[in-house]
């Protein structure tokens, strides 16, 4: 039987969370997008209920239909885009271990990247670099192994990294064999405190201002030979495949984003369902000319628009992370599209509930106001829409279109 039905458990998960984003992260909103800085207090109040932490991430990826991820993360990001991301960047270094680890790997480091309740810790995936942004075959860090003290040694620089300095630990993207390009390039995990990892510290932003961002270098930073993600006989035996010409099953980078596409997409909803709750509810309450302001059609039209396309792109992303939950390819780019529609929404809703308010809209007396400036990263980060449509185009064409 085919059901869009949530569960008695997903509902449940909704409903906490929902709960949690209300009474926890919507009063702090304002105060630590003013602040620019990573809300440890809320962190720790998450951490010690469950819902940040290494159990509850396990918790959501082990639901068959894939939905439980996608629902805590839209709720969380109803509440706040800047908090919410503060919380769940954790989770992208996490998929960065879980696409390119060994189960080992995974029980050693996700448990590291989360801390613990009483001392919680976040963790950062360092891929982007300063001239190579979705152009992962432009990335010039360097990963060079040294088989006297099997270490690898790690140079070079990642930008707009979240979490990156602060975090307990680090996962990066690096090239080990430069003549591959894209697919010469392989994962590792840096523990914490490793000499030579340093950050200038957070970069001011338009938006997600709660969620520290920063530029990480690495100077001779020195890992141990189990720190790279998968290990160095398996990726040998990728590099013999490529330089053969044959396929290599993917590559670091892009195969943490295809996990989290999905995921990203669930942000951008949350975030434009937030500004057309918001929209909604203000336009049933201001009067002008004589009468409550939704009884004009305009203003109508726009929020009827606003929950069809907040509604579309929901549906999108929950096919896209069912799918990826249950290893059904993309094949026309699912994941992408999914990630595409919600970020370009959450960009277009945002705009709107402003635009509804009118001027108010434009002061931050109102939340729509920062909910416009965290819209607009999603067609930016993890892909920019562009990017996106490349990756359609190519998976409904079977070309390689530039």
């Amino acid at each position: 039987m085919f059901s869009l039905e949530l569960n008695e458990d997903q509902r449940d998960l909704r409903d906490w969370v929902h709960g949690f984003a209300s009474s926890v992260i919507r009063p702090a909103a304002s105060e630590w997008d003013e602040r620019e800085e990573t809300p440890w207090p809320v962190i720790q109040e998450a951490a010690k209920i469950g819902l940040y932490g290494f159990e509850s991430l396990a918790t959501w990826f082990a639901d068959q239909a894939g939905l439980s991820l996608p629902i805590a993360v839209e709720e969380l990001f109803w509440g706040d885009a800047g908090i919410a991301l503060a919380l769940m960047g954790t989770g992208l270094a996490a998929a960065g271990i879980f696409a390119a680890g060994e189960p080992e790997q995974l029980a050693e480091w996700v448990p590291e990247c989360f801390g613990t309740p009483d001392a919680p810790h976040v963790a950062a995936f360092c891929a982007s670099e300063p001239q190579a942004g979705s152009d992962v075959a432009g990335y010039r860090t360097r990963a060079v192994y040294n088989a006297a003290s099997d270490e690898w040694v790690i140079n070079g620089q990642k930008a707009w990294a979240t979490n990156g300095g602060i975090a307990n630990v680090h996962v990066v993207t690096a090239v080990v064999d430069p003549s591959l390009g894209a697919r010469g390039q392989a994962a590792f995990v840096v523990p914490p405190g490793t000499p030579g990892l340093s950050s200038p510290g957070k970069i001011k932003k338009h938006g997600m201002r709660a969620s520290h961002t920063a530029d990480v270098f690495f100077d001779d930073v020195r890992v141990p030979g189990r720190c790279l993600l998968g290990g160095r006989e398996r990726l040998e035996k990728r590099l013999a495949r490529a330089r053969e010409g044959q396929s290599t099953g993917g590559q670091a980078a892009m195969a943490t984003f295809e996990t989290t596409r999905p995921t990203v997409g669930a942000m951008a909803v949350g975030v434009a369902r937030a500004a057309y709750e918001y929209a909604l509810d203000y336009a049933k309450d201001r009067e002008a000319f004589g009468r409550k302001i939704i009884e004009n059609q305009s203003i109508a039209f726009d929020l009827a628009n606003m929950r069809m396309e907040i509604d579309a792109a929901r549906l999108l992303v929950w096919r896209a992370a069912w799918m990826g939950r249950n290893n059904v390819p993309f094949t026309a780019g699912e994941g992408s599209m999914s990630k595409l529609k919600a970020g370009e929404v959450s960009v277009w809703v945002t705009e709107r509930a402003i635009h509804i308010l009118g001027g108010a809209g434009y002061t931050r007396e109102h939340p729509v106001e920062r909910m416009h400036r965290d819209a607009k990263i999603f067609t930016i980060f993890e892909g920019t829409s562009e990017i996106q449509r490349l990756v359609v185009s190519r998976a409904i064409s079977g070309m390689h279109i530039r």
